[in-house]
């Protein structure tokens, strides 16, 4: 679980990452694409949570990014579950509750 993003659920701040792939999940109309961000810090420079994915919304497909780039965004900290809701028998991932950056706006590439 991701503790420090647990103490912030609800709120909404600036976040930066650091992009390293892309990557794709099966969802109900198809294949959906995905961006991996890395070592994302909130705005005093602490680092919240070694990683997230966020699905490649039109804001993130917009910046032409590139591995190391460094993404600077606002979101609001959700709660969500995780683990495997199937019936099959041969999987054991239990349900779990994580937390997550959700609704990414203001996206923009930092030049260091």
């Amino acid at each position: 679980m991701r503790k420090k993003l647990q103490q912030i659920e609800d709120e909404r701040d600036t976040f930066i990452g650091v992009f390293d792939r892309f990557g794709e999940k099966n969802g109900y109309k198809g294949t959906l694409r995905t961006v991996l961000l890395k070592d994302i810090k909130n705005k005093y420079g602490e680092i919240i949570t070694n990683h997230l994915w966020f699905n490649l919304t039109k804001g993130f497909d917009k910046l032409n990014m590139k591995q190391g780039d460094i993404i600077q965004f606002d979101a609001r900290v959700k709660e969500y579950v995780k683990g495997y809701k199937g019936y099959r028998d041969d999987v054991y991932k239990p349900l779990e509750i994580d937390y997550r950056l959700s609704h990414p706006t203001k996206l923009s590439k930092v030049t260091t």
